[in-house]
């Protein structure tokens, strides 16, 4: 069964809550998106320290931030079970690995235009790769980018058993193509938050093939 994990992009602490009541029954861990306006043009939860110990939930969290060694400390303070950092954000990822405790699982995100073969030298360090399904990250509710099923295939024959996790149009129409190509873990947003039977949507996903 493909692990579904519904992708929250959070307008305030409520928002993040308020969304989160909406899935809770039905997956084990949430997404939190964290955007900055400057490793991506959009912005989301200016968070604060004190909310974001708040957090009573298990997820993982995405920083499509520039430079995220600067403030992923915060997040595994937080509870993060996983820290997704994207290869493009930042020069000194060494420098990122040695902030994470080895009992958080360490993702690393990469843009479709990103050959894969930045991620080689990386391999052995990481828990799981996450691949974007979009051009333009960090927006929901984008056309599916076909590059990624090409990327998905070439590091699922290099490296067999990796876990990878796809983010970015995943649908019901895109999903099975994604299992194909050799995902296991699909980050679901707009899919799942704009469905009128949330509880549905979230078990056909998760049971593609």
């Amino acid at each position: 069964m493909i692990e579904i994990i519904p992708a929250i992009m959070p307008e305030s602490f409520s928002d993040l809550n308020e969304k989160y009541s909406h899935v809770k029954d039905f997956v084990n861990t949430v997404q939190i998106d964290v955007m900055d306006g400057e490793f991506v043009p959009s912005k989301d939860w200016p968070y604060v320290e004190g909310e974001l110990k708040k957090i009573d939930f298990d997820f993982e969290v995405d920083l499509m931030v520039k430079d995220p060694e600067t403030i992923i400390e915060s997040w595994i303070q937080a509870g993060a079970k996983r820290v997704i950092i994207h290869i493009e954000s930042t020069e000194n990822i060494e420098e990122v690995f040695l902030k994470i405790p080895s009992d958080v699982e360490v993702g690393i995100a990469l843009n479709t235009t990103t050959p894969n073969e930045q991620i080689y030298p990386l391999i052995e360090k990481i828990n799981f790769v996450q691949f974007m399904g979009i051009e333009k990250i960090g927006y929901q509710g984008q056309g599916f980018d076909e590059r990624v099923l090409g990327k998905i295939r070439d590091l699922r024959e290099k490296y067999s058993r990796v876990i990878i996790s796809v983010d970015g149009a995943v649908s019901l129409e895109t999903a099975s193509k994604l299992v194909e190509a050799g995902a296991n873990r699909l980050a679901v947003g707009s899919a799942i938050f704009k469905s009128d039977d949330i509880g549905k949507i979230i078990k056909q996903l998760s049971n593609v093939s």
